[in-house]
C-alpha cells in the first residue's frame, strides 16, 4: 500500500510583518488565534483584510499567523485575475518581482510593490517523514489524488522539508475545485 498524506485546500490568505499589522490594526496590535492549522504553530487569525488590485478587491481575507519577516499575499489564479494582478506561481517566501497590491485594514492600508503569489503546490515533511517517503527538500514529485468523481495526478509538487513541518500537501482553491476535493482527502506520491 502506498504511503499516504492529507491533502488540504489552502484558501486565499495573507502573511504580514508586525509593522504592517500595526498599520492595518493599530499600534500594539497582535494576531488573535481563530483556528490552529495543520502546520505546527501556524494559525488562521480573527483579523481580516481587503486585498485591492487594479480592477477590484477581495474582502474578508484571512491573515495567517504568526507574523512574518515579509508581507505575502497568496491567491488562486482565479482570484488574481479577477482583481487584475499578474501573480506568478511561486514557492512561499519567493516574492522578488511578484505581484503588487494594496492591503486594507480597519486602521490603515499598506501598498506592497511585490509579494502577491499563486502558491506552488507542495508537500510539507519533517526530516523523518521525508526519509520514510524517500524525498529531500526541493524534490519535485507527482501525486495521485483519488476523489469520488475527479481523481487526478498532479505534477510539479515541491517537497518542503523542515523540522518545523508536519506531513500534509497543500493545493489552492482552483486546484481543489478542479479535482472535486472533499474533506479527508488523501494523496500519495507516484512514479512517472
Amino acid at each position: 500500500m502506498a504511503k499516504e498524506f492529507m491533502v488540504e485546500t489552502s484558501a486565499r490568505h495573507v502573511h504580514v510583518t508586525q509593522e504592517t499589522l500595526e498599520i492595518l490594526f493599530g499600534k500594539g496590535a497582535e494576531l488573535t488565534v481563530k483556528k490552529m492549522l495543520s502546520q505546527p504553530g501556524q494559525f488562521a487569525s480573527e483579523q481580516r483584510v481587503e486585498i485591492v488590485g487594479p480592477k477590484k478587491s477581495l474582502a474578508n481575507v484571512s491573515i495567517l499567523g504568526p507574523v512574518r519577516p515579509e508581507n505575502q499575499v497568496e491567491l488562486s489564479a482565479t482570484d488574481a485575475r479577477s482583481i487584475g494582478i499578474a501573480a506568478p506561481i511561486r514557492e512561499s517566501g519567493d516574492v522578488a518581482g511578484s505581484g503588487a497590491c494594496k492591503i486594507v485594514g480597519p486602521c490603515g492600508e499598506v501598498e506592497i510593490s511585490e509579494g502577491v503569489i499563486i502558491a506552488k503546490r507542495h508537500i510539507h515533511f519533517n526530516p523523518e517523514e521525508a526519509k520514510e517517503f524517500g524525498v529531500k527538500d526541493k524534490d519535485v514529485v507527482w501525486v495521485r489524488i483519488d476523489t469520488p468523481e475527479r481523481s487526478a495526478i498532479l505534477g510539479d509538487v515541491v517537497c518542503r522539508v523542515s523540522e518545523k513541518y508536519a506531513l500534509a500537501m497543500h493545493i489552492d482553491t482552483d486546484e481543489a475545485n478542479a479535482i472535486g476535493a472533499v474533506p479527508g482527502l488523501m494523496g500519495h506520491i507516484v512514479e512517472i
